[in-house]
């Protein structure tokens, strides 16, 4: 059979066809594509955010084990942890960033209209505000030309700052005469001042001693920030200036060491304090003692306070002149300068002075927990488990009234702590005096 050439020859129209089905068919697949790729750009920004999460949880993790397990030389204050996330924070909020960036530059696509009054009151009310405005520059209609009129107002609370700012404060005091009495010549007295000649004032002391005290920022960079205002202060006039400080503070200091010394309940601790030791070139060990009293957990009726006292050493006349006859109920470690203010080296509450001691059931409990750490004892581990059972009922009391507190103690935790002394006291009996850590360390 004869095949007619026309057949093999394709329609026009068909070819036109499958033209416009193939093109349709790339589309489809180039949306698709898109679609895949905008899909793994958000999936890789969540990895990184996430990634850099998990990054920043190690560290915390490994951060917390170190000041919880570590030695105790080593531990480290809960606010140097924000130092070690500094790095890695920043890393986080830059992948943030971008996101934001890829949201808004979309949502601008697509004309959405912010939200009105966003962000107002959460920042304090007692912060200055000041009003920017951002109108048209164009108020005719762009439908009609009309006059447009307001019908309402957005606004946007944003946090702002200006930097140290230096000013000149300058004092005048007329001088008067007498038209009538050629001698007659009066002025204004000068107005007091914490340095007689000097430049500061008491605003500008309390800033420099709060930005060292407080801040930690050392006087050798306070004068490099102001340098940059174009003011030349050497660091000994700095020194100077908080050595005045200081001696006008001595009375207010004075004021809150016997307020706190009448309290009569007194949480007190000593540090170390390195101090430069002149004409040798390194430090000495010098002691920081805190005094402190705070009774709100407990709904008491003085307020917080915190005062420091410094001596050279740490012996226990230190802690006699510290705390300078003072009575009351004193919450402290185990150090035996502490004992011997009772007026015995090993006092009991039956034999004490007006001086209470009340001992820290945390001081007590780090050595059966370093005990535990170093070795699987059974009887550290008892005790731990039963000094738990105390930190659950208190707890459960804390913020309570003292009488609804006392009441529950001696409900409650009275019984286990007597059982813990009997326990301790059956323990010690078992164990040897060749035993690797001392034998006092498992009695109350």
């Amino acid at each position: 059979m004869a095949i007619d050439p026309a057949d093999t020859v394709p329609n026009p129209d068909q070819l036109l066809a499958t033209l416009f089905e193939m093109e349709g068919i790339v589309e489809r697949q180039r949306a698709a594509l898109n679609a895949l790729e905008t899909e793994r750009d958000h999936f890789k920004s969540a990895f990184e955010e996430a990634d850099a999460e998990r990054q920043r949880l190690e560290l915390v993790i490994k951060q917390l084990v170190r000041a919880q397990f570590g030695r105790k030389s080593e531990r480290l204050d809960p606010e140097q942890f924000q130092l070690a996330l500094e790095n890695v924070e920043p890393e986080i909020a830059a992948t943030k960033a971008a996101r934001q960036g890829a949201k808004d530059a979309d949502e601008n696509r697509r004309h959405r209209r912010t939200p009105a009054r966003r962000n107002l009151g959460h920042l304090p009310a007692h912060l200055e505000r000041y009003e920017v405005l951002v109108d048209l520059e164009d108020k005719s209609c762009p439908c009609c030309g009309g006059s447009l009129h307001p019908i309402g107002i957005e606004e946007t609370e944003r946090l702002d700052a200006v930097p140290l700012h230096l000013r000149v404060r300058v004092t005048k005091r007329p001088i008067y005469g007498c038209r009538h009495c050629a001698e007659a010549v009066l002025q204004a007295p000068a107005p007091d001042s914490a340095i007689p000649g000097g430049l500061p004032t008491e605003a500008l002391l309390a800033h420099v001693a709060v930005s060292k005290y407080n801040d930690g920022l050392p006087l050798y960079r306070q004068a490099q920030i102001l340098e940059r205002d174009g003011l030349h202060l050497d660091r000994a006039t700095l020194s100077d200036w908080m050595g005045r400080t200081a001696w006008w503070l001595t009375p207010l200091w004075q004021r809150l060491l016997d307020s706190v010394l009448s309290s009569p309940k007194l949480f007190c601790d000593d540090t170390r304090l390195p101090v430069l030791a002149p004409g040798k070139g390194k430090t000495r060990t010098g002691y920081l003692w805190g005094l402190a009293r705070d009774d709100s957990p407990w709904q008491g009726e003085l307020p917080p306070a915190m005062v420091y006292v410094y001596t050279e050493d740490r012996v226990w006349d230190r802690a006699r002149e510290v705390l300078a006859d003072y009575t009351g109920v004193l919450q402290v470690d185990g150090w035996g300068g502490f004992k011997r203010l009772t007026g015995k080296q090993d006092a009991i509450l039956e034999d004490a002075t007006p001086v209470t001691l009340a001992f820290c059931w945390s001081h007590g409990r780090r050595q059966f927990f370093e005990i535990h750490q170093s070795s699987p004892s059974p009887i550290a581990g008892e005790v731990l488990r039963r000094i738990a059972e105390l930190y659950c009922i208190e707890d459960a009391i804390r913020g309570q009234p003292p009488d609804t507190r006392r009441a529950v103690r001696q409900d409650r935790s009275r019984p286990k702590v007597d059982a813990l002394k009997v326990y301790l006291d059956e323990q010690l009996a078992r164990i040897s005096g060749k035993c690797p850590w001392p034998r006092r360390s498992v009695i109350c």
